[in-house]
């Protein structure tokens, strides 16, 4: 167990849940500000971003993930425009905070790493592509914070391996299941990893999820996930190459609403024998008792064909019927009347 920003992560506390804005800014710093306002609106824990240098980060040479836009000639290009100034970064910062949130971004070199930890940052979102940059770890072990770790592209031996270093570097950290694929579909979700991670690497563990629906986020909240993360969208018809993998901001909070059921209804396991007891106004609305069939006379030897059984069960319960076949009435009882024991000898 371990805090990010004096919220506890771990076994026994509530699923921390993040809106990652990713790209869907678009450049844009008023949209950024939208996203957090609209993330916070929500009941989200936290907001993520992804802070890019470009200079630091990308050659010429890196291909497009999807080619969305032909406004963007590089991915570099695309990556230029998608920059803020270290101001800009701080201002987003503090917007969060303002609003309650948990403010995270992920680093993608090294100059981005400590821009952010000039910003400030209460803890360190490893993105899957970055599992094996070595000089970012190594400036991000200084810190101490702790490491939120994608899996998104890596095999075992990969995870194992940046799992020993930052055990190594007594570090806190958490492991996402998280599949690379936009959307993810549901055979690509994983979540059978969670348990395998918690085992593995005895830690938290979380769901980085890029279905664009709500159901892997609340099966993870049921199978007891410390964190939570979705990319967001304000409108699916936004502009992107993320939009198809988001949630709305009306489903985020759908979600929100959804993990917090979950986790009402794990903090409060049912004695079954306890509640029958607290139903038992109820219970007599709803079961039945044994009742005349018809008009019967004092002194009747009661008959299968005597009885019958209906609402409400304040009478001899149903279940008991049998055992009044054969005994003898001390009076007379109507059609459709409720049979109590005492009108029995």
């Amino acid at each position: 167990m371990f805090e990010i920003d004096g919220r506890k992560v771990g076994t026994g506390h509530r699923c921390l849940i993040f809106g990652e804005v990713a790209q869907a800014h678009d450049g844009s710093l008023g949209m950024a500000h939208a996203f957090i306002d609209a993330i916070a609106e929500a009941g989200a824990d936290g907001v993520k971003f992804q802070t890019h240098i470009a200079d630091a980060e990308s050659t010429p040479a890196e291909p497009f993930r999807v080619r969305f836009s032909d406004q963007d000639a590089t991915r570099y290009d695309y990556w230029k425009r998608m920059e803020f100034t270290e101001e800009q970064w701080s201002g987003l910062a503090q917007h969060a905070r303002k609003v309650g949130l948990i403010f995270l971004s992920s680093p993608f070199s090294v100059e981005a790493v400590d821009l952010l930890q000039r910003v400030g940052v209460p803890a360190w979102k490893i993105p899957s592509g970055e599992v094996g940059s070595t000089p970012m770890f190594e400036r991000i072990a200084k810190t101490k914070l702790p490491i939120l770790l994608s899996t998104g592209m890596s095999p075992w031996s990969e995870i194992d391996t940046a799992m020993e270093w930052i055990k190594s570097e007594g570090l806190p950290f958490l492991v996402y299941q998280c599949t690379t694929a936009y959307p993810c579909p549901p055979e690509q979700i994983g979540l059978n990893l969670l348990d395998a991670f918690r085992k593995r690497y005895e830690c938290p563990v979380g769901l980085s999820d890029h279905s664009g629906v709500i159901f892997p986020g609340l099966a993870a909240a049921a199978l007891g996930v410390d964190m939570l993360e979705v990319h967001v969208t304000l409108s699916k018809e936004m502009f992107g190459p993320d939009v198809s993998a988001s949630l709305t901001t009306d489903e985020l909070r759908q979600l929100v609403e959804g993990v917090r059921f979950i986790e009402m209804i794990q903090d409060n396991p049912v004695d079954k024998d306890a509640l029958a007891e607290e139903m038992f106004p109820l219970r007599q609305t709803f079961t039945k008792s044994v009742v005349a069939r018809s008009d019967l006379p004092e002194g009747t030897i009661l008959e299968r064909d005597h009885l019958t059984i209906k609402k409400p069960g304040t009478g001899i319960p149903a279940d008991q019927l049998g055992s009044v076949i054969g005994r003898r009435l001390s009076r007379a009882v109507k059609k459709d009347e409720l049979i109590h024991e005492e009108d029995l000898v």
